[in-house]
């Protein structure tokens, strides 16, 4: 068969694998993303094996669709970026920034202290603590929405906390991942920090003024879907030159370009549509193509404590960790105890950060199908949590659960 039909065929099994798993993982009152996930370890080498099939002959498929997926990830942090509210974050307050910070500080201390005796570097551990430091914040969101408590003191601050939570660990990931790509010098080392900066200070700055003037220009332009040309032009250019002339990772810069739109006129239009055009393809096919290529056999039976530890961390890390942090800003023992729960869910930036440290082969492949393993177990757990902390304080209905991501 033709690369090219094969390449149709491909992406229609895994879109409607994705929406299909997807739906049923909603009716049953979870998020859209576990059911996409486990479409993906399904379709992989871990049950079908689907890219090995006789009708997938072609030696360029995989790389096509872990293309795409790319084009995936970098369309969703466009839309995380898009979503930041930093005032919401700043009314947050205290709590939230502190809950925020030792959310992500605890993680990766336990799990370079869970990693050590199971034969694995400060290194690993530390960008494997990454992927345990990220929240998916939708989840728990969408718990206390249906509780009818978002408004309260926990359910701001939880939101407040997630934003600094996921900014720094996108910052951390990419400053590490360029001090680890230069030769270790101090020479080297200062010109990646100063390359960083300088590329932070341009795109936050010169982008932020340009894209004001833009994209108030653009819309009033007679072209065709303008502002999302635009939009789409500046995210991929933004991620390109995080990468090229930045040294840090392309994420960052997608982020960015979505955080500098969420402040311009346009916002709203982009928004809509922007939702449209990734989470109709291209972000189902990242999460699929997360289980295309992890093989949780390789975990076995020897990997099995390791997993078993690390989901205990990961669980334990942010109830400690946001949970002292919202104490320590003035919450109360139970007020901190409901938004360090809140926090345990992870999701697509854990993933983000788990497939970008493989990829440049800073972590394993067991590694990896660790933290796909820790996210459907996180995903699973909060919401039960939640609602055993919130007795009186509503009922679930799982008919409402929306298909949401973060």
């Amino acid at each position: 068969m033709d690369p090219f039909l094969q390449l149709l065929l491909a992406l229609t099994l895994i879109i409607v694998a994705a929406k299909g798993t997807g739906y049923v993982s909603a009716r049953l009152g979870q998020p859209a993303v576990l059911g996409e996930l486990l479409a993906g370890l399904l379709l992989g080498p871990t049950a079908l094996d689907m890219l090995h099939w006789s009708v997938f002959s072609s030696e360029h498929l995989g790389e096509t669709i872990h293309d795409l997926a790319h084009l995936g990830v970098l369309f969703l942090m466009f839309i995380a970026g898009l979503e930041v509210d930093l005032d919401t974050m700043k009314h947050a307050g205290r709590p939230a920034m502190l809950a925020g910070i030792m959310g992500v500080i605890t993680p990766i201390v336990l799990a370079v202290i869970a990693g050590l005796p199971f034969g694995y570097s400060l290194k690993e551990g530390f960008f494997f603590g990454l992927a345990l430091a990220a929240t998916s914040v939708s989840i728990s969101a969408q718990t206390l929405m249906e509780l009818g408590v978002l408004r309260s003191r926990v359910g701001m601050g939880l939101l407040g906390a997630a934003v600094a939570d996921d900014v720094l660990v996108v910052l951390l990931l990419s400053f590490a991942m360029a001090l680890t790509g230069g030769t270790g010098s101090v020479l080297a080392i200062f010109w990646t920090l100063m390359r960083m900066l300088l590329f932070f200070v341009l795109a936050l700055a010169l982008g932020g003024q340009l894209l004001l003037r833009l994209s108030a220009i653009v819309a009033q332009l007679p072209i065709s879907e303008g502002e999302m040309a635009l939009a789409i032009v500046v995210g991929l250019l933004y991620a390109w030159a995080a990468e090229a002339l930045g040294g840090v990772a392309a994420i960052t810069g997608a982020f960015l370009a979505g955080l500098l739109f969420g402040r311009t006129m346009i916002r709203q239009v982009i928004e809509t549509r922007m939702h449209t055009l990734a989470y109709a393809w291209l972000v189902p096919v990242f999460f699929v193509s997360i289980g295309l290529e992890t093989d949780a056999r390789v975990l076995g039976l020897r990997g099995l404590p390791f997993a078993l530890v690390i989901i205990g961390a990961a669980i334990i890390s942010k109830i400690i960790g946001c949970g002292s942090g919202a104490w320590i800003g003035g919450f109360s023992f139970g007020e901190a105890l409901r938004l360090g729960v809140g926090m345990i869910s992870r999701g697509e930036v854990g993933l983000i950060v788990a497939s970008v440290t493989m990829g440049a082969g800073l972590v394993k492949p067991e590694v990896f199908a660790t933290v796909v393993l820790m996210v459907l177990v996180t995903t699973l757990v909060t919401p039960l949590l939640l609602r055993a902390l919130y007795p009186a304080a509503g009922k679930w209905k799982p008919s409402e659960v929306s298909a949401t991501t973060s």
